[in-house]
């Protein structure tokens, strides 16, 4: 039986989410408590809008990249300090309001409900998921940026970018509560790494690069204990019983296997991409014949 998380106080002085229902109410003219993401009604919520979003953006990365070809980079700097200074400010704002939101839940009830009982998927964290998975495609604009550029377009960068994406549609619509894990692991990550890009395009020498990837590499190990977790509890305690369990935990099969997949390759492409980046081989020198 699911339990109702009471209010609680917010871990902050200040209660954001109050502050941003009510510019929600201002922008979208309803209350940000009528929110509800219905599959087929709510935007960007069928297969065929994310597939189609998704093949629009490989043709477009790679028929810039084709077109591209015949014209010089294309910098665009200014335009690129705007994007990368509004996900900064625009995951700083998330990673504060789901903070804000997840604290009663484990402070009132713990980890294990946190991830696993559907009474932690409140319908103010609903709100922030669905906005969450909105900003996964704002951030395709990323790739475009580097096709402007005539950067090279590594795999690890729309693999991530294209499937992220996928990703948060396929927990949005699984219900998985602990998605949150994730989610605010990743706009941690985002606050870092967009500060980073917006203060590299002013000039400015950052020396820290090599310590975020270790941070998105530490992220996924932390992710993949936890997704691994949720999906080994429910699996044994609805086919296994008796294994070891601590109960089922809420959300769809699918789900939970597309996540452990997909975090699972982030895992091993971005140790892949560390050890290529960071790990130097040692110069042999010639011998003289």
């Amino acid at each position: 039986m699911d339990v109702p998380v009471a209010a609680a106080p917010s871990i902050f002085p200040v209660n954001f989410y109050e502050h941003f229902a009510q510019g929600y109410q201002a922008l979208v003219g309803k209350p940000a408590a009528s929110f509800q993401y219905i599959r087929g009604e709510t935007p960007l919520s069928t297969n065929l809008e994310s597939f189609a979003i998704m093949a629009t953006y490989f043709v477009v990365i790679f028929g810039g990249q084709a077109v591209m070809k015949n014209f010089n980079p294309i910098r665009a700097n200014l335009l690129f300090q705007i994007h990368n200074f509004l996900l900064t400010v625009l995951s700083a704002g998330l990673l504060v309001l789901f903070v804000e939101q997840i604290y009663p839940i484990l402070s009132q009830h713990g980890v294990f409900y946190s991830v696993c009982n559907s009474g932690a998927w409140t319908q103010p964290l609903e709100l922030l998921y669905y906005l969450n998975y909105l900003t996964k495609y704002y951030e395709l604009i990323d790739t475009v940026f580097l096709v402007l550029r005539k950067k090279k377009l590594e795999f690890l960068h729309y693999y991530h970018h294209s499937l992220t994406m996928l990703l948060c549609f396929t927990q949005l619509n699984g219900r998985t509560a602990v998605s949150y894990v994730p989610i605010t692991l990743n706009l941690a990550v985002h606050v870092l790494m967009y500060y980073y890009y917006w203060r590299a395009s002013c000039g400015v020498k950052i020396w820290w690069k090599k310590y975020l990837t270790i941070f998105q590499i530490t992220q996924f190990i932390i992710d993949l204990g936890f997704v691994y977790f949720c999906a080994y509890t429910y699996f044994t305690a609805t086919y296994f019983p008796h294994m070891p369990n601590m109960g089922s935990c809420t959300g769809t099969e699918s789900a939970a296997i597309f996540g452990c997949a997909l975090l699972s390759s982030y895992l091993l492409l971005f140790i892949q991409f560390f050890l290529k980046t960071y790990t130097k081989k040692p110069v042999v020198a010639k011998k003289d014949n």
